[in-house]
């Protein structure tokens, strides 16, 4: 059951899946939305250009029954002027003839966009097997866009009938109508008959417009094999991204304890966290983390700053702080600046002591340590042991 499971479509498309898709010039589009709006725009066009287009025809109409005797029996002057008169017909309704370009061009993109892709007109003789093509004719697609043709044909000649029915009286009367005024009714009605019928269409394409949407989306399915699959060739097989992990923890780790050395001073809690800090006048606006960790490593960075003679001090709040709210390479948070200055005040004085030979004299002179550090309660996660004294491990 499991493995018919993982066969089925039933997972959504994956972004790359549609990328992929649209790539190959598979995209959702709406026959009948192309339609509706050719249709719409040839209609607005012909109503705001009729009076251009009537005026235009009228000169045309008078310019080519005008003939000259000569012309008349000269066959190459005829069909010279035929010539013209197919140009100047063309002139004249360019413009409707740009607009339906345009309008034809732009109606396909209102589902999906815009999509150009030489994948979909590239030859592919799978399609000229003759028994994949009687395949497709007889397929249940087949079947489902011949049902929507003939629901389409059903509609749009139901109501073309109704409108002509409906004005069979006023058509007969404009027989006996005035030329002028039967011309401007007859109008009225041929626009009414378009606007009934044009609002079929637009049902037509209110409903295809989803349903071709939901269609291209349910071929485009995937297994839950597929979508595994896909996540191992995006995302990398999860083994090696474990091993890719490790090392660049390893190399991170390397790194921070190569900055150990170059530390001011070692803050500890003492056994479950340690952080390093340093501080360059002139170079640092404020006082960096370089090393910090937890537990084992936390005794690690301990032991290297022993090794190099790094200043070990025990500051449990400030320690707990530090690690909880400053991230390696991130300067100490602003409230923990006094604290800090205090522990690096010390440092730098107990540095100055030793170098002056204070250490050898028996002890005299040295400088005194800071107890009960400045840190805010919010900042330490145990703020309720009270553990604020300070103490040096190694110094």
């Amino acid at each position: 059951m499991s493995e018919e499971s993982d066969q089925e479509k039933t997972e959504p498309a994956s972004p790359r899946r549609l990328e992929k898709s649209r790539e190959d010039g598979q995209v959702a589009r709406s026959a009948e939305l192309s339609t509706f709006t050719v249709l719409i725009a040839a209609g607005t066009g012909l109503w705001l250009m009729s009076g251009h287009l009537a005026a235009q025809l009228a000169i045309l109409m008078k310019d080519g029954m005008r003939v000259s005797r000569e012309s008349s029996f000269d066959s190459g002057r005829l069909v010279e002027r035929l010539f013209d008169q197919m140009t100047d017909m063309l002139i004249a309704f360019s413009p409707f003839l740009i607009l339906m370009f345009l309008v034809a061009l732009v109606a396909p993109m209102l589902v999906s966009g815009w999509l150009f892709t030489w994948k979909s007109v590239a030859p592919d003789f799978k399609r000229l097997n003759p028994i994949s093509g009687i395949g497709r004719i007889f397929s249940v697609n087949s079947l489902v866009e011949l049902a929507k043709a003939l629901l389409k044909a059903t509609l749009i000649g139901g109501v073309a009938m109704w409108a002509m029915w409906h004005n069979k009286e006023a058509v007969l009367s404009l027989v006996a109508a005035p030329i002028t005024a039967g011309a401007g009714y007859m109008g009225e009605l041929v626009i009414t008959s378009f606007l009934t019928i044009a609002g079929s269409m637009a049902l037509i394409a209110l409903v295809d417009v989803p349903f071709q949407l939901w269609e291209h989306h349910r071929k485009l399915k995937m297994t839950k094999e597929e979508v595994r699959q896909e996540n191992k060739e995006t995302e990398g097989d999860p083994h090696v991204k474990a091993r890719i992990r490790a090392q660049q923890r390893s190399m991170a780790r390397k790194r921070m304890m190569a900055e150990i050395p170059k530390a001011d001073v070692i803050i500890t809690n003492p056994t479950h966290y340690s952080v390093a800090l340093k501080y360059e006048e002139g170079k640092m606006r404020a006082p960096r983390v370089v090393a910090k960790g937890a537990h084992l490593l936390a005794q690690k960075i301990r032991d290297v700053g022993r090794e190099h003679d790094v200043p070990v001090m025990e500051a449990p709040p400030l320690a707990r702080a530090l690690y909880h709210h400053a991230e390696l390479g991130d300067e100490v948070p602003q409230p923990l600046y006094n604290a800090v200055a205090e522990v690096l005040a010390y440092v730098y004085q107990l540095r100055r002591y030793r170098e002056g030979g204070g250490h050898a004299q028996g002890g005299a002179g040295v400088p005194t340590m800071p107890e009960n550090l400045a840190v805010p309660a919010e900042l330490d996660p145990e703020s309720s042991i009270a553990d604020g004294h300070t103490r040096v491990l190694d110094s």
